[in-house]
């Protein structure tokens, strides 16, 4: 008997092959590969259309750029530590080009702000807080409005606007011609119109803006008068280069809120080495803010006070010491007062700050 049937069967199917199995495992696996890849493209691509944007990690926060825009507007160390925490805490990835935009660079101080509020520990740590970081905000924004600098004169144009200044009173005139070593513009009239004549070598300043809106001045001399086929022309001796008109250093906000303030005495000591005690008025005035800035303030008053009067300003649990440097009188408002700050202490400056640059509102 035969018992080994099976046995012999087998013989005739053939053995796998074991290289052949590898490569069908590596053609699967290609295959996989391949599907995943395609899908992932496609999701990438679905992605970029719906935000419009590539669909990649967040940039990082480079401290390299940090330090070199800190440098380039003048802050302090103290300063650039106070920025960092500012445009880390914000989510801000490039700081030069951040700080270059004043609007978002208010938003990323303004969450700050709130930050330091909520989390100080006291409230000697907060003021400590609030004062570098609206130090390091005005520090930026004085940057932002420093102007270029001045121009030749020979860039002034005809038919340009102007202001003439002469013995301290202002005119207004129009550039007739700018060539050579000359200015000249129309001459200057008195409130009755009658043409006004000027001395040779009388001092006077041409005061002009350029089309970007930024203002400049030369000193100079009156050469005579001329005619030109526009009429007469008052002669003015060209300066080489403009210089930058007064710009307010610090930023200023409309205002209208209450304040209450004193009038006060300055009173000389015996000794004349001590400085003067100041006496305060105990009459109490009121007034309204129309403007301020951390360097000073407008109050709208009906108030009686005189120029060069010294003030303690008191609002919003805080007080201040200025100087009245003018007066505007209006009989049907009353009178405002135009104050520039002698002392402010540090919560009231910042007090002031978050008013200029609006940190309290939400």
């Amino acid at each position: 008997m035969n018992f080994f049937p099976l046995q012999e069967q087998i013989k005739y199917f053939k053995e796998d092959d074991p290289v052949a199995g590898m490569i069908l495992l590596a053609g699967l696996g290609t295959v996989l590969i391949a599907f995943f890849a395609g899908s992932l493209v496609k999701n990438r691509i679905k992605e970029k259309k719906r935000t419009g944007r590539s669909a990649r990690a967040p940039r990082r926060f480079s401290s390299f750029a940090l330090r070199r825009t800190a440098r380039n507007y003048g802050l302090n160390r103290g300063q650039t530590k106070m920025l960092e925490y500012v445009l880390k805490n914000g989510g801000a990835a490039d700081p030069e080009q951040t700080v270059a935009n004043p609007s978002a660079l208010d938003k990323q101080f303004k969450h700050a702000f709130k930050l330091i509020e909520e989390n100080a520990g006291t409230e000697e740590e907060a003021q400590q807080k609030l004062s570098m970081l609206f130090s390091t905000r005005n520090t930026i924004d004085m940057r932002h409005n420093t102007s270029p600098a001045a121009p030749s004169t020979q860039q002034i144009s005809i038919n340009m606007a102007a202001v003439l200044t002469v013995n301290q009173e202002s005119y207004p005139v129009k550039v007739i011609s700018s060539k050579g070593d000359t200015v000249l513009v129309d001459c200057p009239r008195g409130g009755r119109g009658t043409m006004l004549r000027f001395s040779k070598g009388t001092r006077a300043n041409l005061g002009f803006y350029t089309k970007t809106n930024k203002g400049f001045s030369f000193d100079s001399r009156v050469m005579g008068m001329t005619s030109t086929s526009f009429g007469p022309a008052l002669q003015l001796i060209r300066a080489h280069e403009a210089t930058s008109l007064t710009q307010r250093r610090f930023r200023r906000q409309p205002a209208n809120f209450p304040c209450d303030f004193h009038t006060i005495r300055l009173e000389p000591q015996k000794k004349k080495k001590l400085p003067p005690r100041m006496i305060l008025n105990p009459q109490r005035m009121s007034g309204i803010f129309t403007d301020i800035s951390i360097g000073g303030c407008a109050i709208k008053t009906r108030a009686s006070v005189s120029a060069g009067a010294r003030l303690k300003i008191e609002f919003d649990f805080t007080a201040v010491l200025g100087q009245v440097l003018r007066i505007n009188r209006n009989g049907v408002s009353g009178t405002v007062l135009h104050v520039k700050f002698l002392k402010v202490p540090r919560k009231a400056m910042n007090r002031i700050n978050s008013l200029v640059f609006e940190y309290d509102h939400d």
